[in-house]
Formats: C-alpha cells, structure tokens, sequence
C-alpha cells in the first residue's frame, strides 16, 4: 500500500509459457485515475520514494517507461543488437528515438536515425544517434548503405513506424543475416520475398 509505480501498457500473470518468453497480454486502456490491477506482482514497477520526490520533469520521463520506451527497447532485442554492432532506426518518432536509446544501451557503436523532421533528429543525435539520413526512396537506402561496412547494410534495424513500405526499407537496408526487430503496428505485411534471399529475420510485436 502507498507503493510508486509505474503501471506498463501490457500484464501478464508473471509464471505462463507466454510471460517467461516476452509476451504479456493486451488491455483496453489505462489512461484513467484508478484502475484495479490484478497481477501487480508481476507487472508494476516500483519506483523508489514518492512522486513528490521528483521534479515535474522526471516524473514525465517516468510516464515513457510505461509505453514508448519499452516498446523502443523492444525493438532493439528483436533486432538483436549486440556490442560494436551498426543499427539502423526507420521512424524517428517518440518510439523510435526510444530505439535509438535502446541501441545505446545494448551496445551498438553506430546507430544511424531515419529522420525527416529537425527537432527529432536533434533528440536523436542527444540520445546516441552517431548517423542521420534525411533522405526518402532509393536515396535514403543508398546513403544508409554507405555509412555500413563494405556497404553491405546494418546488422540490426528497429522498424518503428508501421507501415508497410517501412519494413520493405528495412529489408533493403539489411546486410545479408540482419534481423529485423518491428514494433510498428503493420498496416499489412510485405509482400516482398527480399528478406528470404538475403536470410533476414523479422521479428518483434508488442513490448513485454
């Protein structure tokens, strides 16, 4: 009782096949002033002291761990970014520059940020992006490649946008045995078989 937690956008019981591999259930919506939450146990996280012990500022930061910092997390693991490794983030919104600090904390010595918009990149380049490419298309696949060893694409790339074209991007911005780590809601799956010739894996989905 009394306790500060930060409540996840995803619960699960904590013990089942599902929860011990990474996949918690979904919920219909916490954005309320009371909620009954059944496996706390397993799925708040405390948070040492009382909010009134924090500035306005961190306790916004604290609100991210609930939703978009899991999820851009989330990404870099499926994409299984390892130590000195080179990962590419497609989206440069609030869940993809939680990637790119998830790639950091994972390791990756190169973490190139596709990003359109200024300010974005800024809090990209802040969080650990060493590359962004502003670029669209065919132009946008090109200068990633050639920021990549022997152009050959990244090892890792975290697809946070959703769209369909985005994880054909990712498919061609990977080098041959990368994996794709996607928490984008896709609007419909590819229908390129690239990913298949160049033995890349694609994987993801909601943050545990």
């Amino acid at each position: 009782v009394g306790d500060f937690v930060v409540v996840p956008f995803t619960h699960g019981c904590g013990h089942c096949v599902a929860c011990l591999n990474r996949k918690s259930g979904d919920n219909g919506g916490y954005q309320a002033e009371y909620m009954k939450y059944e496996p706390a146990n397993s799925g708040l996280v405390k948070i040492p002291g009382k909010p009134e012990d924090y500035t306005d500022a961190q306790l916004a930061s604290f609100q991210t761990l609930s939703d978009v910092m899991a999820t851009g997390y989330h990404a870099a693991q499926n994409a299984e970014v390892e130590p000195g490794s080179t990962a590419a983030v497609i989206g440069d919104g609030a869940v993809g520059l939680c990637g790119v600090i998830g790639a950091k904390l994972l390791g990756a010595s190169k973490i190139i940020l596709l990003s359109h918009h200024e300010d974005c990149a800024e809090l990209g380049k802040a969080f650990g992006a060493t590359d962004i490419v502003d670029t669209r298309g065919d132009e946008a696949i090109q200068d990633v490649l050639k920021l990549t060893k022997e152009n050959a694409g990244a090892d890792a790339i975290l697809e946070c946008v959703g769209a369909t074209s985005a994880i054909e991007q990712a498919g061609q911005i990977a080098r041959p045995g990368a994996v794709i780590g996607r928490v984008g809601v896709p609007q419909s799956e590819p229908k390129s078989n690239q990913l298949f010739w160049k033995n890349v894996g694609l994987r993801g989905g909601i943050a545990s």
